[in-house]
């Protein structure tokens, strides 16, 4: 094994090491990852290199809900791989309907536009928005605004980091898109005052709770207010359930409240904000293969039209089986419960450790979406040392705007396991406490 050259330098012969020295020397600096360097995974658990076993905390940024390598999906790829993976949308293929047809159903949406990455399906629910705004509800081309929330975090592709709120995703990118307004996160106020003030609105875009922002979660009646707020201003309610979609807050999509119901949400009028446009992506891939994709009904969808919008690789038929089976296991083995009943007792048991706490300022999020916030400066460093401390002590999570750390272990983590990982984290914890 041969690793990188360094002048006058000496590389460590460790194969964590040497990987990261690879990383560092002919990769991009767009990350600061932790200092591990993982090579398995199954279920709840990493392996690193050297054979040492972590639980994950963070599930690829709630992309793994289903675990690490779940059988029936790794199964699916592999067998479908084996026959044909991509045509691109030049050809039908037997897959995509199926994935459509069920997709739709278990939604509750007429259509699906499918895409690759999260990012792809905000820029689509972006493009919907935009000619459903100018060709139906009449607005004048290139007026249309879409109303984003302050703090966002939508992806990094250049017209969403173009409404984002963080210096560090804009700045030096520009010149940047127009056509977004912003209004605080959870702000009913501003949100009518912007969109009585703005007649060229077509859409107001918002995550049902802000996770990267550090897992802010907004009043109760929020997202149900904001949706009546857009039908009365004929604007479309767009849902970004990347982060927060398919189980992960202990509800089938964080817009559902708290209906657990899996077959049909709408049913339960009380709790389900239904949205016009939903986006989904990270979980829709069992944390194997890159899926979105945009749902909606056919009045919105069908403002696009052949060659106005696509991807080579969206649709193809490994990823529409990769989606369907991945959505399967979530309702199979009812992983949303499970998601709503350890998040209860996840918050339940670091509250009580709270109240002796000169560390942690208070833990929030819902389901198996949870943040703690550290008692310091968000500059500080003390966060990045804790999930250093974590990993040392054989679990994985990771800071968010400087003192937040997130908690996102997979929803097929055990009461047994999750237990485990609550007196780690205490124990861990309590290495800092003054």
């Amino acid at each position: 094994m041969v690793g990188p050259t360094k002048k006058n330098s000496v590389i460590d012969t460790t194969l964590s090491s040497y990987h990261l020295e690879l990383e560092k020397e002919f990769g991009a600096h767009d990350y600061k990852p932790l200092p591990v360097v993982l090579t398995k995974g199954q279920g709840v658990f990493l392996w690193d290199v050297e054979g040492k076993k972590y639980y994950d905390f963070l599930s690829a940024y709630s992309a793994v809900n289903q675990g690490h390598c779940h059988p029936e999906i790794i199964e699916a790829l592999i067998s479908q791989a084996k026959e044909l993976t991509l045509t691109s949308r030049a050809f039908h293929n037997d897959k995509l309907g199926e994935y459509m047809e069920f997709s739709t159903k278990y939604f509750g949406f007429e259509r699906l536009l499918p895409m690759n990455t999260g990012a792809e399906g905000v820029e689509t629910a972006i493009k919907i928005t935009r000619k459903w705004g100018h060709t139906i509800k009449g607005i004048p081309e290139n007026q249309a605004q879409i109303i984003v929330c302050e703090n966002n975090f939508h992806g990094r592709t250049t017209t969403v980091i173009s409404f984002s709120s963080d210096p560090g995703s804009k700045d030096y990118f520009g010149p940047h898109t127009p056509g977004f307004l912003h209004v605080p996160y959870n702000d009913l106020k501003s949100l009518e005052s912007t969109l009585d003030n703005n007649p060229n609105v077509v859409g107001f875009l918002v995550e049902p709770i802000q996770g990267e922002a550090g897992v802010y979660v907004p009043d109760e009646d929020y997202l149900s207010e904001a949706k009546k707020l857009c039908q009365k201003n004929n604007v479309l309610f767009i849902a970004d359930e990347i982060q927060t979609g398919i189980g992960r807050t202990g509800s089938l999509l964080a817009v559902c409240g708290n209906c657990t119901c899996e077959n049909n949400c709408e049913r339960q009028k009380s709790t389900y904000t239904r949205p016009d446009l939903l986006i989904l992506g990270k979980a829709l891939s069992g944390g194997t293969y890159p899926v979105s994709a945009v749902l909606c009904d056919s009045k919105i969808m069908d403002v696009i039209q052949p060659g106005q919008h696509g991807s080579t690789f969206g649709g193809n038929p490994l990823g529409s089986v990769v989606a369907k089976k991945a959505l399967e296991v979530v309702k199979n083995e009812k992983l949303t419960q499970r998601a709503r009943d350890l998040g209860n007792y996840f918050r339940d048991e670091i509250n009580n450790y709270i109240k002796q706490s000169s560390i942690v300022k208070l833990v929030r999020g819902k389901g198996l979406l949870n943040a703690i916030v550290i008692n310091d400066e968000p500059d500080s460093k003390t966060a990045w040392n804790i999930c250093l401390k974590l990993k040392n002590n054989g679990l994985l999570a990771k800071p968010t705007h400087g003192n937040i750390i997130r908690f996102a272990p997979p929803l097929v983590i055990t009461k047994t396991q999750l237990n485990e990982c609550i007196t780690i984290i205490k124990k861990t914890l309590r290495e800092f406490e003054s």
